[in-house]
């Protein structure tokens, strides 16, 4: 028997996590990168005490069909489990549309399940050499861009964007990451300033933002067709 899909918490309902939709979230148990901002670090282990069982997580998606549009795979990170492909499967056979939401650490996998998926989230950590600054793993620049190509040769719907802490990043260097991106074919790119309240390493303080943080973001938004910042 195959094994199941960890699922290390859920959210039953949102309107923000699968744009236009109505959905429900399953924050997939275990992340490969250990990004030092992350806000979920009890996500980063690949199994916890508190995961839902999937056949419970399913019993939970029975009883929303004609509630809820779509189901969003979150994390963690999904791509690392080879349950995933599996999982969305069974949730397209209830109905529900699929979001992701992935930094596609392994490519191979998202690809796999790309053909299952109606809208991508996808997480842009920093220019290819400098990701490893941010996610403490050599290599994982070229696997988040090669998931990026992936991505947009698919075909599927989907929006990018950067986390960014000010310590991590500055004006020229989101630029020049922005320009890359937009190069690439993408159209949709959101920035999300860091949540410092929670973030796995303790180190990171408080930085100011650019004095010129606004002419920064007009700047990329005449870049992108469509471009939002989130706070």
């Amino acid at each position: 028997m195959s094994q199941a899909l960890r699922v290390g918490g859920l959210v039953p309902l949102t309107t923000l996590d699968f744009p236009g939709h109505l959905a429900c979230v399953l924050f997939c148990q275990g992340c490969g990168w250990r990004c030092r901002y992350c806000h979920n670090p009890q996500l980063i282990p690949s199994r916890s005490e508190a995961e839902h069982p999937w056949a419970d997580v399913l019993c939970f998606l029975r009883q929303r069909v004609g509630l809820l549009e779509a189901v969003v795979f979150s994390g963690g990170e999904p791509t690392l489990q080879a349950a995933l492909h599996s999982a969305m499967e069974q949730v397209r056979a209830l109905g529900f549309k699929v979001g992701l939401h992935s930094a596609g650490i392994k490519p191979a996998l998202l690809k796999k399940v790309l053909p299952l998926v109606d809208w991508v989230g996808f997480d842009i950590k920093a220019l290819p050499e400098d990701s490893a600054a941010i996610t403490g793993v050599e290599g994982s620049g070229r696997a988040n861009w090669r998931s990026l190509e992936l991505l947009v040769d698919s075909g599927v719907d989907f929006e990018c964007r950067t986390t960014v802490h000010w310590q991590l990043f500055d004006a020229g260097r989101l630029e020049r990451l922005a320009e890359r991106l937009r190069a690439a074919g993408v159209e949709r790119y959101a920035v999300q300033c860091v949540r410092t309240a929670r973030m796995l390493d303790g180190d990171l303080a408080d930085a100011p933002a650019p004095h010129d943080q606004q002419r920064l973001w007009e700047r990329l938004g005449r870049l992108f067709p469509s471009f939002t910042l989130r706070g």
